[in-house]
């Protein structure tokens, strides 16, 4: 927990450079930080407007995308045309945890972090700014959109740090195109008649078939099943797995009983077992891809675009790019539609993610920031409806297009950009469409419009390829969120988003759980007649470990959100 007498020191510190800055200009582009022509934050004392001279700020995201400077962007050009901002996008290249470890020996940091899992790691090197008194001096929107969740925004010492991205308003709609985390290639349900595959078995089973039938593509050997696991950062996509086959949602690494609100670790039990096993054994007949491992995400999806995957693991956030570039080559049986699979007939999958907030993801102000009054009135201008509405619709007439009914619309070829990776990058959907303070992704406008384009009916019908209809047809149903069972409210969900403070015996015993699954998944996954002694050998590790208190610590999390006390 922070120190009063720092929190203090800090505002005033904060006051005295902004009254001290106040109509000054410099140029000051050393390491990467702010690059400005004026640093006043004050509004004009004829016109009461707010400045809008040009100002460069640095931006670092923990996520993955292509660095850029926002004004080279159709959004990030509107926008400066708007408040006079630009920025230096940057994002993390390697290890998030390596990033976040040199900034912190330095002590100088960008503008603004989008700090994704380190923002414990940050918030403990007290990198970031309270944002409580700029938030009410100079952001009218954002106490309109954060308004319902400054409690489960709000710190234990009382101060906000960060501005989530999943602030819901104007009611909530479920996205029409859901997805798994477990994917299979169309040509494979095509070639047995689009069977019903709902367990674990049944899925490799129809994978194995496959593959024995048509064991290369373009004369290269096709890959039964490929997990994305080789980059530390995303190992969660293969420790995941077992909790979704049980029949839970993505609560993290517990999952949490609908009655009992208690919270319970599937590392080192049952679940986790039954799944590795099943990986060594798809390993054994030569249906796993070893690559699952040490392939980076650029290696991963190249491997997807390919079309000798038949079936992986990974999240659409992950895959997302791969998933596009396989519709623009317009061949739709190298596509692929993820699926409901759990380990027995008898379980309901939980796939669909029930209304939630997420409050230890979104974007904060670091302590070398030159002008966070700036920098939080640009925020508050993007958060107005018509901002909104840019950053994921884009501009009327030109993006998308509204009809008779006043309901926003896209013909194909809008739909065929928006589906680009080029175009999005080009135009700035690809940099401003989330890791910004923004609307939940289920909101919905006053005017009844969906905040997400593809959760717009309208839009979702058109998107879909004569592929897609054939493949909903054949299972009869009408949009790809009809393979999954309706969620279920889980008033503490997500409970991967309770925070682990930096250097507590949760958060300790998190890093030794995870460090044990990097270290023994890949020998349990590719051993050969030695699976049995290799889990009890991991088992024995894992039993070291507090698994205990780390459970009764989530319990208690859990029920206190279910209290309304985050």
């Amino acid at each position: 927990m922070r120190k009063k007498n720092w929190l203090q020191t800090s505002l005033a510190l904060l006051t005295a450079v902004a009254l001290l800055l106040t109509g000054c200009s410099s140029n000051n582009d050393e390491g990467g930080n702010t690059t400005k022509t004026n640093t006043s934050s004050e509004t004009d004392g004829k016109t009461g407007e707010v400045s809008k001279d040009p100002v460069t700020f640095s931006y670092f995201g923990f996520g993955t995308n292509n660095d850029v400077l926002a004004s080279e962007t159709t959004i990030g050009k509107v926008l400066q045309q708007q408040t006079g901002v630009d920025w230096k996008m940057e994002y993390v290249i390697g290890d998030p945890s390596t990033k976040a470890g040199v900034m912190i020996a330095g002590g100088e940091y960008p503008d603004v972090i989008s700090p994704v899992s380190e923002l414990a790691k940050l918030l403990d090197a007290e990198a970031l700014i309270p944002l409580n008194d700029l938030i009410e001096q100079h952001g009218p929107n954002i106490k309109r959109v954060y308004g319902d969740y400054m409690d489960k925004i709000t710190h234990e010492d009382g101060n906000i740090y960060i501005l989530p991205f999943t602030a819901n308003i104007g009611g909530y709609l479920t996205e029409p195109d859901a997805s798994s985390s477990i994917w299979i290639q169309r040509r494979v349900l095509k070639e047995f008649g689009y069977p019903e595959v709902k367990t674990l078995d049944q899925y490799f089973d129809l994978i194995e078939q496959y593959q024995a039938k048509y064991p290369k593509v373009d004369g290269k050997d096709t890959i039964g099943y490929a997990t994305f696991a080789g980059e530390p950062g995303q190992f969660y996509t293969i420790t995941n797995a077992p909790m979704h086959l049980a029949g839970y949602p993505n609560d993290g690494n517990v999952m949490v009983d609908l009655e009992t609100h208690e919270a319970k670790l599937y590392q080192g039990t049952d679940y986790e077992k039954k799944w590795l096993q099943k990986l060594n054994e798809m390993h054994v007949k030569g249906l796993f891809d070893p690559e699952s491992f040490t392939a980076n995400g650029d290696q991963f999806m190249a491997k997807l675009t390919s079309g000798r995957v038949l079936g992986f693991s990974g999240y659409i956030w992950q895959i997302g790019n791969a998933i596009n570039n396989l519709k623009a080559a317009g061949n739709d049986d190298l596509r692929y539609v993820s699926l409901p699979i759990v380990f027995d007939e008898n379980t309901t999958d939980a796939y669909m993610d029930p209304p939630s907030f997420v409050n230890n993801r979104g974007l904060g102000i670091s302590v070398s920031a030159k002008d966070p009054v700036r920098i939080i009135q640009y925020w508050d201008n993007l958060l107005t409806d018509e901002n909104q509405k840019l950053v994921q619709w884009g501009e009327e007439g030109v993006t998308y297009s509204v009809n008779e009914e006043g309901r926003f619309v896209m013909n194909e070829e809008q739909l065929k950009n928006r589906n680009d990776n080029d175009f999005k990058r080009k135009y700035g959907f690809a940099y401003f469409d989330y890791e910004w303070p923004r609307y939940g992704n289920n909101s919905v406008y006053e005017d009844g419009n969906a905040h997400m384009p593809f959760s717009q009916p309208e839009v979702a019908d058109v998107n879909y390829t004569d592929g897609d209809r054939a493949l909903l047809e054949a299972y009869g149903i009408n949009t790809f969120s009809g393979f999954f069972a309706k969620p279920v409210e889980r008033p503490w969900y997500p409970a991967w988003s309770i925070e682990k403070a930096q250097g507590s015996p949760e958060d300790i015993f998190n890093q030794k759980a995870g460090d044990l699954q990097q270290k023994y998944f890949p020998k349990l996954v590719l051993s050969e007649g030695k699976f049995e002694s290799v889990w009890n050998e991991y088992l024995e590790e894992f039993n070291k470990l507090d698994a205990a208190g780390f459970e009764a610590f989530m319990t208690a999390k859990v029920k206190d959100r279910v209290a309304g006390k985050w």
